[in-house]
Protein backbone atom coordinates (compact mmCIF):
# COMPACT_ATOMS: atom_id res chain seq x y z
CA UNK A 1 0.00 0.00 0.00
CA UNK A 2 1.52 3.34 -1.04
CA UNK A 3 1.45 6.55 1.01
CA UNK A 4 -1.72 7.86 -0.61
CA UNK A 5 -3.59 4.60 -0.07
CA UNK A 6 -2.41 4.47 3.55
CA UNK A 7 -3.80 7.94 4.12
CA UNK A 8 -7.14 7.18 2.45
CA UNK A 9 -7.49 3.86 4.27
CA UNK A 10 -7.95 5.79 7.52
CA UNK A 11 -11.33 6.98 6.26
CA UNK A 12 -13.55 4.26 7.69
CA UNK A 13 -16.80 6.01 8.64
CA UNK A 14 -18.80 4.39 5.79
CA UNK A 15 -17.56 0.92 6.75
CA UNK A 16 -18.47 1.54 10.40
CA UNK A 17 -22.03 2.54 9.45
CA UNK A 18 -22.36 -0.44 7.10
CA UNK A 19 -21.30 -2.81 9.88
CA UNK A 20 -23.95 -1.31 12.16
CA UNK A 21 -26.59 -1.63 9.45
CA UNK A 22 -27.35 2.10 9.34
CA UNK A 23 -25.52 3.22 6.18
CA UNK A 24 -28.04 5.48 4.35
CA UNK A 25 -26.50 6.28 0.98
CA UNK A 26 -26.63 4.98 -2.61
CA UNK A 27 -29.90 3.08 -2.18
CA UNK A 28 -31.17 1.83 -5.53
CA UNK A 29 -34.48 3.17 -6.85
CA UNK A 30 -36.30 0.81 -9.17
CA UNK A 31 -39.08 3.08 -10.45
CA UNK A 32 -39.85 6.64 -11.56
CA UNK A 33 -39.26 9.42 -9.06
CA UNK A 34 -42.58 10.26 -7.45
CA UNK A 35 -44.22 10.53 -4.04
CA UNK A 36 -43.85 6.75 -3.79
CA UNK A 37 -40.97 4.76 -5.25
CA UNK A 38 -39.82 1.16 -5.42
CA UNK A 39 -36.61 0.63 -3.45
CA UNK A 40 -35.03 -2.68 -2.53
CA UNK A 41 -38.19 -4.56 -3.41
CA UNK A 42 -40.78 -2.51 -1.54
CA UNK A 43 -42.75 0.73 -1.74
CA UNK A 44 -41.52 3.73 0.25
CA UNK A 45 -42.80 7.26 0.60
CA UNK A 46 -40.30 9.59 -1.07
CA UNK A 47 -39.55 12.62 1.09
CA UNK A 48 -35.93 12.88 0.01
CA UNK A 49 -36.34 14.38 -3.47
CA UNK A 50 -35.75 17.87 -4.87
CA UNK A 51 -38.57 17.45 -7.41
CA UNK A 52 -40.64 20.22 -5.84
CA UNK A 53 -43.05 20.54 -8.76
CA UNK A 54 -43.56 16.77 -8.96
CA UNK A 55 -42.79 16.70 -12.69
CA UNK A 56 -40.10 14.00 -12.90
CA UNK A 57 -42.69 11.36 -13.76
CA UNK A 58 -44.99 13.59 -15.80
CA UNK A 59 -45.75 11.98 -19.17
CA UNK A 60 -45.50 15.31 -21.00
CA UNK A 61 -41.96 15.83 -19.75
CA UNK A 62 -41.02 12.24 -20.54
CA UNK A 63 -42.49 12.44 -24.04
CA UNK A 64 -40.65 15.70 -24.76
CA UNK A 65 -37.38 13.97 -23.90
CA UNK A 66 -38.21 10.96 -26.08
CA UNK A 67 -39.08 13.14 -29.07
CA UNK A 68 -35.84 15.09 -28.70
CA UNK A 69 -33.79 11.90 -28.63
CA UNK A 70 -35.49 10.68 -31.78
CA UNK A 71 -34.82 13.99 -33.56
CA UNK A 72 -31.32 14.85 -32.30
CA UNK A 73 -29.93 11.54 -31.03
CA UNK A 74 -28.69 10.68 -27.56
CA UNK A 75 -26.00 13.34 -27.24
CA UNK A 76 -24.21 16.23 -28.91
CA UNK A 77 -20.68 14.76 -28.90
CA UNK A 78 -19.09 18.10 -28.19
CA UNK A 79 -19.22 21.41 -26.34
CA UNK A 80 -21.56 24.28 -27.00
CA UNK A 81 -18.52 26.27 -28.13
CA UNK A 82 -17.87 23.96 -31.07
CA UNK A 83 -20.33 21.41 -32.46
CA UNK A 84 -22.73 20.99 -29.53
CA UNK A 85 -25.23 23.84 -29.88
CA UNK A 86 -28.76 22.77 -30.82
CA UNK A 87 -31.65 25.05 -31.66
CA UNK A 88 -33.45 23.81 -28.55
CA UNK A 89 -30.50 24.91 -26.39
CA UNK A 90 -30.93 28.43 -27.72
CA UNK A 91 -34.71 28.29 -27.29
CA UNK A 92 -34.39 27.16 -23.67
CA UNK A 93 -31.84 29.88 -22.92
CA UNK A 94 -34.11 32.59 -24.32
CA UNK A 95 -37.10 31.34 -22.34
CA UNK A 96 -35.10 30.99 -19.12
CA UNK A 97 -33.74 34.53 -19.46
CA UNK A 98 -37.26 35.89 -19.91
CA UNK A 99 -38.55 33.72 -17.05
CA UNK A 100 -36.06 35.04 -14.48
CA UNK A 101 -36.05 38.59 -15.90
CA UNK A 102 -32.57 38.92 -17.40
CA UNK A 103 -31.22 39.78 -20.87
CA UNK A 104 -29.67 36.42 -21.68
CA UNK A 105 -28.86 33.01 -20.24
CA UNK A 106 -26.36 30.20 -20.78
CA UNK A 107 -27.13 26.51 -20.20
CA UNK A 108 -24.47 24.28 -18.62
CA UNK A 109 -24.34 20.50 -18.32
CA UNK A 110 -25.02 20.58 -14.55
CA UNK A 111 -25.86 23.12 -11.90
CA UNK A 112 -22.57 22.40 -10.13
CA UNK A 113 -20.59 23.40 -13.22
CA UNK A 114 -22.44 26.71 -13.40
CA UNK A 115 -21.15 27.84 -10.03
CA UNK A 116 -17.74 26.21 -10.34
CA UNK A 117 -17.28 27.80 -13.78
CA UNK A 118 -18.89 31.22 -13.53
CA UNK A 119 -17.55 32.39 -10.16
CA UNK A 120 -13.81 31.97 -10.83
CA UNK A 121 -14.08 33.27 -14.38
CA UNK A 122 -15.47 36.68 -13.47
CA UNK A 123 -12.97 37.84 -10.86
CA UNK A 124 -9.30 38.81 -10.60
CA UNK A 125 -6.79 38.65 -7.76
CA UNK A 126 -7.70 42.21 -6.80
CA UNK A 127 -11.37 41.33 -6.24
CA UNK A 128 -13.24 39.77 -3.32
CA UNK A 129 -15.73 36.90 -3.14
CA UNK A 130 -18.00 37.03 -0.11
CA UNK A 131 -20.13 33.98 0.69
CA UNK A 132 -22.63 32.95 3.33
CA UNK A 133 -20.98 30.19 5.35
CA UNK A 134 -23.81 27.78 4.45
CA UNK A 135 -23.62 28.32 0.70
CA UNK A 136 -23.76 25.20 -1.47
CA UNK A 137 -20.61 23.16 -2.12
CA UNK A 138 -20.59 24.24 -5.78
CA UNK A 139 -20.27 27.87 -4.67
CA UNK A 140 -17.49 26.89 -2.28
CA UNK A 141 -15.62 25.12 -5.09
CA UNK A 142 -16.12 28.08 -7.42
CA UNK A 143 -14.63 30.30 -4.72
CA UNK A 144 -11.66 27.96 -4.30
CA UNK A 145 -10.95 28.01 -8.05
CA UNK A 146 -10.90 31.80 -8.17
CA UNK A 147 -7.82 34.01 -7.82
CA UNK A 148 -9.96 36.51 -5.90
CA UNK A 149 -9.66 36.87 -2.14
CA UNK A 150 -12.24 34.65 -0.44
CA UNK A 151 -14.25 35.84 2.54
CA UNK A 152 -17.40 34.63 4.23
CA UNK A 153 -19.92 35.79 6.81
CA UNK A 154 -21.96 33.96 9.44
CA UNK A 155 -25.15 32.44 8.09
CA UNK A 156 -27.69 35.16 7.34
CA UNK A 157 -25.88 37.51 9.74
CA UNK A 158 -26.19 40.89 8.06
CA UNK A 159 -24.16 42.68 10.74
CA UNK A 160 -21.27 40.30 10.05
CA UNK A 161 -21.62 40.87 6.29
CA UNK A 162 -21.61 44.63 6.80
CA UNK A 163 -18.47 44.43 8.95
CA UNK A 164 -16.80 42.39 6.21
CA UNK A 165 -17.77 44.83 3.46
CA UNK A 166 -16.69 47.86 5.49
CA UNK A 167 -13.09 46.62 5.56
CA UNK A 168 -12.76 46.29 1.78
CA UNK A 169 -11.40 48.93 -0.64
CA UNK A 170 -13.92 50.96 -2.65
CA UNK A 171 -12.20 50.31 -5.97
CA UNK A 172 -12.36 46.49 -5.73
CA UNK A 173 -15.23 44.32 -6.97
CA UNK A 174 -17.07 42.84 -4.01
CA UNK A 175 -18.86 39.76 -5.36
CA UNK A 176 -21.52 38.47 -2.97
CA UNK A 177 -22.73 34.95 -3.79
CA UNK A 178 -25.61 33.47 -1.86
CA UNK A 179 -28.15 30.65 -2.01
CA UNK A 180 -31.67 32.02 -2.46
CA UNK A 181 -33.00 29.04 -0.52
CA UNK A 182 -30.45 27.19 1.61
CA UNK A 183 -30.58 23.59 0.49
CA UNK A 184 -30.27 21.84 3.86
CA UNK A 185 -31.87 24.32 6.27
CA UNK A 186 -34.69 25.55 3.99
CA UNK A 187 -34.45 29.18 5.07
CA UNK A 188 -34.12 32.13 2.66
CA UNK A 189 -31.26 34.52 2.08
CA UNK A 190 -31.89 37.98 3.50
CA UNK A 191 -31.87 39.38 0.00
CA UNK A 192 -33.46 42.79 0.72
CA UNK A 193 -30.74 43.53 3.28
CA UNK A 194 -27.98 42.26 0.98
CA UNK A 195 -29.23 44.41 -1.91
CA UNK A 196 -29.40 47.45 0.39
CA UNK A 197 -25.62 47.27 0.80
CA UNK A 198 -25.31 48.32 -2.85
CA UNK A 199 -26.28 51.83 -1.75
CA UNK A 200 -23.80 51.89 1.12
CA UNK A 201 -20.73 50.35 -0.53
CA UNK A 202 -19.23 50.74 -3.99
CA UNK A 203 -18.73 48.06 -6.65
CA UNK A 204 -20.93 45.37 -5.12
CA UNK A 205 -22.07 42.61 -7.48
CA UNK A 206 -24.68 40.08 -6.34
CA UNK A 207 -25.18 36.53 -7.59
CA UNK A 208 -28.08 34.42 -6.31
CA UNK A 209 -28.24 30.63 -6.62
CA UNK A 210 -31.91 29.86 -7.31
CA UNK A 211 -31.49 26.06 -7.44
CA UNK A 212 -34.12 25.54 -4.74
CA UNK A 213 -36.12 28.70 -5.43
CA UNK A 214 -37.25 28.17 -9.02
CA UNK A 215 -40.63 26.51 -9.27
CA UNK A 216 -41.26 27.30 -5.61
CA UNK A 217 -41.12 31.05 -4.94
CA UNK A 218 -42.22 34.12 -6.89
CA UNK A 219 -44.76 34.64 -9.65
CA UNK A 220 -45.13 31.39 -11.62
CA UNK A 221 -42.17 30.02 -9.67
CA UNK A 222 -39.67 32.59 -10.94
CA UNK A 223 -37.61 32.35 -7.77
CA UNK A 224 -36.59 34.17 -4.63
CA UNK A 225 -35.34 37.25 -6.49
CA UNK A 226 -38.81 37.67 -7.99
CA UNK A 227 -40.43 36.83 -4.63
CA UNK A 228 -38.67 39.81 -3.05
CA UNK A 229 -39.17 42.05 -6.11
CA UNK A 230 -35.39 42.41 -6.48
CA UNK A 231 -34.65 40.83 -9.85
CA UNK A 232 -33.27 44.08 -11.29
CA UNK A 233 -30.97 44.57 -8.29
CA UNK A 234 -29.42 41.10 -8.55
CA UNK A 235 -26.70 40.94 -11.20
CA UNK A 236 -26.52 37.20 -11.86
CA UNK A 237 -29.21 34.56 -11.33
CA UNK A 238 -28.23 30.90 -11.36
CA UNK A 239 -30.60 27.93 -11.54
CA UNK A 240 -30.69 24.19 -12.06
CA UNK A 241 -32.86 21.78 -14.05
CA UNK A 242 -32.53 18.92 -11.57
CA UNK A 243 -35.12 20.15 -9.09
CA UNK A 244 -38.34 21.80 -10.28
CA UNK A 245 -37.46 21.44 -13.97
CA UNK A 246 -37.35 17.63 -13.77
CA UNK A 247 -34.14 17.14 -15.75
CA UNK A 248 -30.38 17.66 -15.42
CA UNK A 249 -28.37 20.79 -16.18
CA UNK A 250 -28.09 24.38 -15.06
CA UNK A 251 -27.98 27.97 -16.25
CA UNK A 252 -26.70 31.44 -15.51
CA UNK A 253 -28.69 34.53 -16.45
CA UNK A 254 -27.42 38.12 -16.49
CA UNK A 255 -27.03 41.15 -18.75
CA UNK A 256 -25.57 40.90 -22.24
CA UNK A 257 -22.09 42.07 -21.23
CA UNK A 258 -21.67 39.38 -18.57
CA UNK A 259 -23.15 36.60 -20.70
CA UNK A 260 -21.07 37.48 -23.75
CA UNK A 261 -17.92 37.23 -21.63
CA UNK A 262 -18.91 33.94 -20.01
CA UNK A 263 -20.02 32.41 -23.31
CA UNK A 264 -16.46 32.70 -24.60
CA UNK A 265 -14.40 32.16 -21.43
CA UNK A 266 -16.20 30.03 -18.78
CA UNK A 267 -14.17 26.83 -18.75
CA UNK A 268 -16.92 24.50 -17.54
CA UNK A 269 -19.07 25.80 -20.40
CA UNK A 270 -16.68 25.76 -23.34
CA UNK A 271 -14.79 22.61 -22.30
CA UNK A 272 -17.77 20.44 -21.28
CA UNK A 273 -20.11 18.52 -23.51
CA UNK A 274 -23.44 20.30 -23.87
CA UNK A 275 -26.72 19.25 -22.26
CA UNK A 276 -28.19 16.19 -23.93
CA UNK A 277 -31.18 16.70 -26.25
CA UNK A 278 -33.46 14.76 -23.89
CA UNK A 279 -32.41 16.77 -20.82
CA UNK A 280 -32.83 20.06 -22.68
CA UNK A 281 -36.26 19.25 -24.09
CA UNK A 282 -37.48 17.87 -20.77
CA UNK A 283 -36.44 21.02 -18.93
CA UNK A 284 -38.11 23.17 -21.58
CA UNK A 285 -41.38 21.25 -21.27
CA UNK A 286 -41.25 21.44 -17.46
CA UNK A 287 -40.73 25.20 -17.71
CA UNK A 288 -43.85 25.50 -19.86
CA UNK A 289 -45.91 23.39 -17.45
CA UNK A 290 -44.83 25.44 -14.43
CA UNK A 291 -45.91 28.66 -16.14
CA UNK A 292 -49.22 27.24 -17.37
CA UNK A 293 -50.27 25.40 -14.21
CA UNK A 294 -50.18 27.79 -11.23
CA UNK A 295 -52.25 25.27 -9.27
CA UNK A 296 -49.13 23.07 -9.11
CA UNK A 297 -47.20 25.60 -7.02
CA UNK A 298 -50.34 26.29 -4.97
CA UNK A 299 -50.54 22.57 -4.17
CA UNK A 300 -46.86 22.54 -3.19
CA UNK A 301 -47.38 25.36 -0.69
CA UNK A 302 -50.58 23.84 0.68
CA UNK A 303 -48.90 20.54 1.52
CA UNK A 304 -45.73 22.33 2.70
CA UNK A 305 -47.64 24.47 5.19
CA UNK A 306 -49.54 21.41 6.38
CA UNK A 307 -46.30 19.48 6.95
CA UNK A 308 -44.68 22.42 8.76
CA UNK A 309 -47.61 22.65 11.16
CA UNK A 310 -47.63 18.88 11.79
CA UNK A 311 -43.91 18.75 12.60
CA UNK A 312 -44.16 21.75 14.91
CA UNK A 313 -47.14 20.22 16.71
CA UNK A 314 -45.20 16.98 17.18
CA UNK A 315 -42.31 18.83 18.84
CA UNK A 316 -39.63 18.55 16.14
CA UNK A 317 -36.86 21.12 15.94
CA UNK A 318 -37.10 22.48 12.38
CA UNK A 319 -35.13 25.72 12.56
CA UNK A 320 -36.02 28.73 10.45
CA UNK A 321 -37.20 26.98 7.31
CA UNK A 322 -39.57 28.92 5.07
CA UNK A 323 -39.72 26.43 2.22
CA UNK A 324 -40.63 22.85 1.21
CA UNK A 325 -37.27 21.83 2.70
CA UNK A 326 -37.88 20.85 6.32
CA UNK A 327 -34.79 20.07 8.41
CA UNK A 328 -35.48 17.71 11.32
CA UNK A 329 -32.54 18.35 13.62
CA UNK A 330 -30.95 15.34 15.32
CA UNK A 331 -27.63 16.88 16.45
CA UNK A 332 -25.89 13.52 16.73
CA UNK A 333 -24.13 11.86 13.81
CA UNK A 334 -24.86 8.22 14.61
CA UNK A 335 -28.47 8.91 15.60
CA UNK A 336 -28.91 10.73 12.29
CA UNK A 337 -28.02 7.50 10.50
CA UNK A 338 -30.20 5.44 12.85
CA UNK A 339 -33.23 7.66 12.24
CA UNK A 340 -32.76 7.41 8.48
CA UNK A 341 -32.38 3.62 8.58
CA UNK A 342 -35.41 3.11 10.83
CA UNK A 343 -37.51 5.43 8.69
CA UNK A 344 -36.61 3.43 5.60
CA UNK A 345 -37.49 0.15 7.32
CA UNK A 346 -40.90 1.66 8.06
CA UNK A 347 -41.48 2.91 4.50
CA UNK A 348 -40.24 6.52 4.58
CA UNK A 349 -37.22 7.73 2.60
CA UNK A 350 -35.46 10.81 3.98
CA UNK A 351 -31.90 12.11 3.66
CA UNK A 352 -29.14 12.06 6.28
CA UNK A 353 -27.28 15.38 6.38
CA UNK A 354 -23.86 15.32 8.04
CA UNK A 355 -20.63 17.34 7.63
CA UNK A 356 -19.53 18.82 5.30
CA UNK A 357 -23.15 19.50 4.26
CA UNK A 358 -23.77 20.98 7.72
CA UNK A 359 -21.85 21.91 10.86
CA UNK A 360 -20.94 18.96 13.14
CA UNK A 361 -23.43 20.10 15.78
CA UNK A 362 -26.24 20.52 13.25
CA UNK A 363 -26.70 17.01 11.84
CA UNK A 364 -30.24 16.49 10.61
CA UNK A 365 -32.53 14.52 8.38
CA UNK A 366 -33.94 16.43 5.43
CA UNK A 367 -37.64 16.09 4.68
CA UNK A 368 -38.71 17.65 1.37
CA UNK A 369 -42.14 18.12 -0.21
CA UNK A 370 -43.44 17.85 -3.77
CA UNK A 371 -46.58 19.38 -5.23
CA UNK A 372 -47.91 15.86 -5.67
CA UNK A 373 -47.66 14.80 -2.02
CA UNK A 374 -50.91 14.40 -0.10
CA UNK A 375 -51.76 15.32 3.49
CA UNK A 376 -52.35 11.62 4.16
CA UNK A 377 -48.79 10.80 3.07
CA UNK A 378 -47.47 13.56 5.31
CA UNK A 379 -49.51 12.24 8.25
CA UNK A 380 -48.11 8.75 7.80
CA UNK A 381 -44.52 10.03 7.61
CA UNK A 382 -44.91 12.33 10.62
CA UNK A 383 -46.35 9.49 12.72
CA UNK A 384 -43.47 7.15 11.79
CA UNK A 385 -40.79 9.79 12.36
CA UNK A 386 -42.32 10.93 15.65
CA UNK A 387 -42.13 7.38 16.99
CA UNK A 388 -38.50 6.98 15.87
CA UNK A 389 -37.40 10.37 17.23
CA UNK A 390 -38.99 9.59 20.59
CA UNK A 391 -37.38 6.16 20.75
CA UNK A 392 -33.99 7.79 20.13
CA UNK A 393 -34.62 10.46 22.80
CA UNK A 394 -34.42 13.29 20.26
CA UNK A 395 -37.87 14.68 21.05
CA UNK A 396 -40.08 14.13 24.08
Amino acid sequence: MNLLEERLAKYTLPQQMIEKGIYPYFREIESKQGTEVEMEGHNVLMFGSNAYTGLTGDERVIEAGIKAMRKYGSGCAGSRFLNGTLDIHVKLEKELAAFVGKDEALCFATGFTVNSGVIPQLLTKDDYIICDDRDHASIVDGRRLSFAKALHYKHNDMADLERTLSKLPDDAVKFIVVDGVFSMEGDLAKLPEIVAFKKKFKNIVIMVDEAHGLGVFGKQGRGVCNHFGLTDEVDLIMGTFSKSLASIGGFIAANKVIINYLRHTARTYIFSASCTPAATASALEALHIIQNEPERIEALWKVTNYALSRFREAGFEIGDTESPIIPLYVRDLEKTFIVTAEAFKNGVFINSVIPPACAPQDTLVRFALMATHTNEQVDKAVAILTKIFKEQGIIK
